[in-house]
């Protein structure tokens, strides 16, 4: 049996009383499109925070190509191949694209020292950085200040960020979240030309958008998972129309043909 490049065993995280994350189980293989998907409230958000290290678990178990991560810092999670974007972005508004990209490539082969020096002495950093623009068909915003980029194509800088880190594993936290429709499409088709090797992660409300990206789907309700699966069986399930989708979402997507 292939060994699951991520995998969490038995999570369990409370704050106080409350309950977020109850008994989580979950496994991802390489090149996975996996989906998480809940009702507000359900523990995905503090899910993805406990895979990245952000939130340690109260009890529970988190594997990166079989080695024990549960305690490792995000910053180690990162080294070994765990990267993650955030629903609000992080990227520095008033550097270029490029200077964004090649930060995060320095940082990552611990070349943020050679920042003191010109950059263009760095032209390994500036040839990888460019071929992730184009990659991601930023190439028309390669100067341009992050400040000035559709909100949109700032979501494939981030993507080609979590690229340049070499990824075995990218969490995407809700990748179209505020995004315009109009630049949706653009998105969607970067996500599905990520590399087939590295296992995406994506939170996402739109099922829309989940039935385009993944072809496995997990649903949290009350911290707990309720069904895994493809997308197909799992929206059209009983138990998840009716705590998550509802029976006239259900209707929707069922006219929509989105199960067809």
């Amino acid at each position: 049996m292939t060994q699951p490049v991520l995998e969490a065993r038995g999570l369990y995280r409370s704050f106080g009383a409350l309950a977020v994350i109850r008994d989580v189980t979950l496994k991802i293989e390489a090149g996975a499109r996996h989906a998480l998907i809940g009702p507000n409230g359900a523990g995905k958000t503090t899910l993805v925070h406990l895979l990245s290290g952000m939130v340690s678990p109260n009890s529970g178990q988190i594997l990166l190509m079989g080695e024990d991560i549960t305690r490792a810092r995000p910053q180690k999670r990162v080294k070994q191949g765990l990267v993650r974007t955030f629903q609000i972005n992080n990227l520095f508004r008033g550097l270029t694209v490029l200077e964004n990209i090649y930060l995060a490539i320095s940082e990552n082969i611990s070349a943020s020292r050679d920042m003191i020096a010109a950059a263009s002495n760095r032209r390994d950093i500036i040839d990888k950085a460019d071929d992730l623009i184009e990659r991601l068909g930023l190439t028309e915003d390669r100067n341009r200040k992050v400040s000035e980029v559709p909100y949109g194509r700032q979501r494939l800088v981030e993507l080609a960020i979590g690229l340049s880190l070499s990824p075995k594993v990218l969490l995407l936290d809700e990748p179209t979240a505020g995004v315009p429709s109009a630049e949706i499409g653009a998105l969607l088709a970067a996500i599905g030309n990520l590399p087939k090797e590295t296992a995406i992660i994506v939170i996402e409300h739109d099922m829309q958008v989940v039935r385009r990206i993944a072809d496995q789907v997990t649903v949290l309700v009350a911290g707990s998972v309720l069904m895994s699966g493809a997308p197909e069986s799992v929206i059209s399930s009983e138990a998840v129309r009716t705590v998550y989708l509802g029976k006239s979402g259900y209707d929707r997507f069922k006219t929509e043909s989105l199960l067809s």
